[in-house]
């Protein structure tokens, strides 16, 4: 069934992770819709696009396709796991509809749960109108047998709308070649109609393996170029696809004899080498001219890799025993664009330093240098509550960006609001949680939160029992100094109160009230009847004021969200529910630092 509906407006709910102005409550969407939106100045900015947030549920194997069209923007469409905002998408397109400038994502969803579309900008922060649309897809159709792909025999194709797809929905051309153990081929794919990209993998009893991939081969533009090791004799296969997974056009495939690997130096762990690249130097894998330098490790062993130059831009790779890359890094130095990169080794086995330029064509002097590192203290307990005084040394260890840190292991239950303070005259503080097993991976941050200077406040509610890893660091690499930690457990979020239509609230927003993502709110219920129109007005003298409204569930995901619309920082907010049933209205500021007192009135929408 289609239904047509208006999205909300986008209004910054919480502050962003760094590279972000705000991020905004996400509007629901279901798999059939068609919806309508705009893009404002009021809507969630990053990294120099505008966007709106989109929620779903999904199936795991349901085949989607996405549609923005916009014609006073640039469409761009990317889809996340819910929760999964800040990092890399599960799926993006630009101009995939093959329209303009209108974007079409496809995409198998690889999980059942829920799902965000981001609908954006290209670039920049000028918005307009936009239609949305979500849909489930036919199953493809069954892919055909690999092609035979031999030796400098080019092969001209076109990536087309019956051609198969992977699990990811990728388009793609399948080609089979045989290969001895150690045997090495190069391949190139190029096409001027899109932006090309070269995989390789094996076939596992239907199931494709990837075991290694190129997107833009130096020198070649948004061509690819690939130099394979096969690791076993045996059948591999090669696929055609386009850097975008739907794009589609003619390409040449050319498998070729590729010229000889770079030669191995000998390094140890302690050691500082200098070197010239030449126009000359062999190629790596990759196509670029690179120096190969090898090294033995045991399993645990902690080393720091940098390599620093003045004549090129520089940019290190780490391989490991099966000859996978483990770790890489561009401008992970102290200095300019020279490049250092930490790592604890997985296995013991022979490593593979390669120090390259980061652009193809790169020459001159460079400095490496191969450091171990004592393994990390372990993580001090702390209970929530007490408070530590430490300091940061040259001694302590670092992240892979060079901050020294302290760990400190808490035991949290979920639902439970627990806040971290962190001061230091020495340094700009930076505050991150985690969970405490496995790498660590933040949950939640704070660099300048507390409103005192540089100092950080880190809210966080965990949603599962456990222990989490408090990370205490500066901002930067290369500082040290003392430091003040104050960790409160402020206990459960507090119930929501009731609201009727027709009521006024005079509320407070204080530290001791409700937290979600680092932004503290008031919530209150109301009934309402389907089709019933209210308005929401909220102000407050003290902050910049938010007000949201959604279904009373568990997370509580916003239909509709307002900041500005009353003035410059009071808010009105016009909505009508779809349906009879209990909402949950949010009284919040603008971002983290905004407390004090406020009105919020419901009333019938004039």
């Amino acid at each position: 069934m289609r239904r047509t509906l208006m999205a909300a407006t986008a209004a910054a709910l919480t502050l962003a992770t760094a590279g972000g102005v705000a991020a905004q409550s996400p509007a629901r969407l279901a798999i059939g819709d068609d919806l309508e939106g705009i893009l404002t100045r009021a809507d969630a900015e990053q990294d120099g696009y505008r966007y709106d947030d989109h929620v779903f549920e999904a199936s795991v194997g349901q085949r989607l396709e996405a549609i923005l069209r916009a014609d006073d923007f640039d469409a761009f469409l990317e889809v996340y796991g819910e929760g999964e905002t800040a990092g890399e998408p599960l799926g993006w397109d630009d101009d995939g509809l093959g329209e303009g400038f209108h974007s079409r994502l496809r995409f198998t969803v690889p999980y059942s749960g829920r799902f965000v579309l981001r609908a954006r900008t290209l670039a920049g922060l000028d918005g307009g109108p936009y239609q949305l649309s979500l849909a489930e897809r036919a199953p493809p159709p069954p892919a055909p047998a690999p092609k035979p792909l031999r030796l400098d025999d080019p092969v001209a194709g076109e990536l087309a709308d019956g051609d198969p797809v992977d699990d990811a929905d990728a388009i793609h051309d399948a080609f089979a070649f045989t290969a001895s153990a150690g045997q090495r081929d190069q391949f190139t794919l190029e096409s001027e109609d899109f932006d090309a990209l070269l995989v390789i993998g094996r076939d596992n009893g239907g199931e494709f393996v990837e075991l290694a991939r190129n997107d833009d081969g130096p020198g070649i533009g948004l061509n690819s170029r690939l130099v394979f090791t096969a690791p076993e004799a045996g059948t591999y296969v090669v696929q055609a696809r386009s850097l975008g997974g739907s794009d589609l056009g003619a390409y040449t495939l050319t498998r070729t004899t590729p010229p000889p690997p770079p030669p191995r130096t000998a390094i140890v762990v302690g050691d500082t080498r200098t070197g010239t690249l030449t126009a000359d130097a062999a190629t790596s894998a990759e196509g670029y001219r690179a120096d190969v330098y090898a090294f033995s490790g045991a399993a645990g062993d902690r080393v720091q890799i940098s390599v620093a130059s003045d004549d090129f831009d520089t940019y290190l790779s780490l391989v490991g025993p099966d000859g996978g890359v483990v770790a890489e890094d561009d401008d992970g130095g102290q200095i300019g664009t020279n490049s250092r990169l930490t790592q604890t080794l997985a296995v013991a086995g022979e490593y593979l330093v390669e120090v390259r330029a980061f652009a193809d064509n790169g020459e001159g002097r460079y400095e490496l240098a191969l450091e171990g590192l004592a393994p990390p203290l372990p993580p001090i307990d702390l209970v929530a509550g007490r408070n530590h005084s430490g300091a940061l040394t040259n001694d302590s260890p670092e992240d892979a960006d060079g901050r020294a840190y302290q760990d400190f292991r808490v035991q949290l239950q979920a639902g439970r609001r627990f806040q971290a303070i962190l001061r230091s005259g020495d340094f700009d503080s930076y505050l991150r949680i985690g969970a405490a097993e496995g790498e660590f991976l933040p949950l939640a941050e704070d660099d300048d939160g507390l409103g005192e200077g540089f100092n950080s406040r880190l809210n966080f509610v965990p949603e599962a029992d456990g222990a989490y890893l408090l990370r205490v660091s500066p901002l930067g690499p290369n500082t040290t100094g003392l430091f003040a930690l104050e960790t409160l457990d402020r206990g459960p979020v507090p119930a929501p109160g009731s609201i009727l239509v027709g009521g006024v609230a005079r509320g407070e927003l204080t530290e001791d009230d409700g937290l979600a993502d680092g932004v503290y709110f008031d919530a209150y219920r109301i009934r309402l009847k389907a089709d019933e129109a209210i308005r929401l007005t909220m102000v407050s003298n003290d902050f910049d004021v938010l007000v949201a409204i959604g279904p009373d569930d568990e997370p509580f995901m916003a239909a509709a969200s307002d900041d500005d619309g009353l003035s410059d920082t009071q808010a009105r907010l016009d909505w009508t529910a779809p349906e009879d049933g209990v909402y949950l209205i949010r009284a919040q500021g603008f971002d983290a630092t905004q407390l004090g007192p406020y009105i919020l009135r419901v009333e019938p929408k004039p």
